[in-house]
């Protein structure tokens, strides 16, 4: 059953249409249009950063230009092609049996020391996929060195080795850890909320501190439960997977003009560093509900939660949407935004996706006709030059014969 519902969600998903939008990109005389690929609301964030990347860059280009939409099949071929003309050591074959499982979701394990610093996950297949494309992974899901937590995170080094800690931690306890941090999270926030924005609040050593020698834990236990309490403060403050110290590092570190993809809420976006006077970090929009959107290109990124994220165009100016502005939120944000705005579902017409899918298929076709013409053609072509070949050496033995009669007489 598990694996019929699997492969029927493949199949899905690799019959998904994703619509093209058309932006500008580039500096001075390298300035181009090109079309990128739009996100729907379960639209695989991975595959698709990815191959907005490789456009960007140039490295692949959807034709013919006016196509509306491209499907996985389409663009896994396109990422093929590039994969085996430009890093022919790879296992292709390899390469290609990972694409699938970026369309479902990667996984990812980052690590809080640095901005490029993953811990392989499963066979790291998923990480060889990006070396392969030549493109840089990072993340800013970075503990401050300086910080209070710096010690326990940099020990537990990645998320899956935190998560584990924590999980363990709280079986120790038989469920009272998660519980008590709830009790103590509730009073932290009552604490400053009484105390105003200004003042600090009362200082609280935390729930790791109710866990005492004589509570008939070993000492490894309660270490470990201590971290698990400092590691589980570090997630709840941190839950856009940014901090302010990663965001740092990532302006610092990135050179002007680099495209990276970019790991943050459990998605992957394209990061792009300008090539300004001043350069800063954008976002590529890829969200269907700016599909139709012209000046809604690149979202700025100057804080860790979008609370201060601005919405610019193709030349990086501060953009005007048609409907309305929702810089820093989600997806999911910014159609209910637009919903209560407007009055109206920013949803894909059924009839627009048949449409859409009905044209695909159609330049598909052509396309492939196109192929079998050229191959008939360039065979026509062969299949003359031989028989050419062929005519021009039988002459010749003809010729030969009749020299040497000739010379009989």
């Amino acid at each position: 059953m598990s694996e019929q519902v699997e492969e029927t969600s493949i199949h899905s998903s690799k019959a998904e249409v994703w619509y093209l939008k058309e932006i500008v990109f580039g500096t001075g005389d390298s300035k181009r249009r090109v079309q990128i690929i739009t996100q729907n609301f379960n639209g695989p964030c991975s595959f698709i950063a990815i191959c907005n990347i490789l456009i960007l860059r140039g490295n692949i280009q959807i034709l013919p230009y006016n196509r509306l939409a491209v499907s996985y099949e389409f663009l896994s071929q396109l990422v093929g092609e590039y994969l085996l003309m430009n890093s022919p050591d790879i296992d292709i074959s390899a390469a290609l049996s990972i694409m699938p499982t970026t369309t479902k979701g990667l996984d990812l394990n980052p690590q809080f020391t640095g901005i490029t610093s993953f811990h392989p996950a499963g066979d790291g297949g998923e990480l060889q996929l990006f070396e392969q494309a030549n493109i840089k992974l990072v993340h800013g899901w970075l503990v401050d060195p300086n910080s209070t937590e710096a010690t326990v995170l940099s020990h537990l080094r990645d998320y899956d080795t935190v998560v584990t800690l924590i999980a363990d931690a709280d079986h120790i306890t038989k469920g009272r850890l998660l519980t008590n941090y709830d009790a103590y999270k509730e009073q932290q926030e009552s604490d400053a909320n009484e105390a105003g924005p200004s003042q600090p609040g009362p200082s609280h050593a935390g729930p790791s501190g109710q866990w005492q020698a004589g509570d008939g834990y070993s000492e490894q236990d309660r270490k470990k439960i201590e971290y698990a309490v400092i590691a589980q403060h570090f997630l709840d403050s941190t839950k856009s997977q940014l901090t302010y110290y990663g965001l740092f590092q990532l302006a610092s570190s990135l050179e002007p003009g680099s495209l990276v993809a970019l790991f943050r809420n459990s998605h992957l976006s394209v990061l792009y560093k300008s090539e300004e006077d001043t350069p800063a970090l954008y976002s590529l929009v890829t969200d269907y509900v700016f599909l139709h959107e012209p000046s809604v290109v690149w979202e700025r990124v100057e804080d860790v939660d979008g609370g201060w994220s601005t919405f610019v165009d193709s030349d990086l100016h501060k953009s005007a949407p048609v409907g309305g502005d929702f810089a820093g939120q989600t997806a999911e944000g910014a159609l209910h935004a637009f919903e209560l705005a407007t009055g109206q579902f920013a949803v894909v017409d059924p009839a627009d996706q048949a449409l859409a899918r009905a044209l695909q298929a159609e330049e598909d076709e052509r396309a492939h006709q196109i192929y079998l013409r050229r191959q008939r053609t360039l065979e026509r072509q062969n299949a003359e030059q031989e028989r050419k070949k062929k005519k021009s050496s039988d002459g010749n033995d003809r010729s030969k014969k009749m020299k040497e009669k000739c010379i009989i007489m």
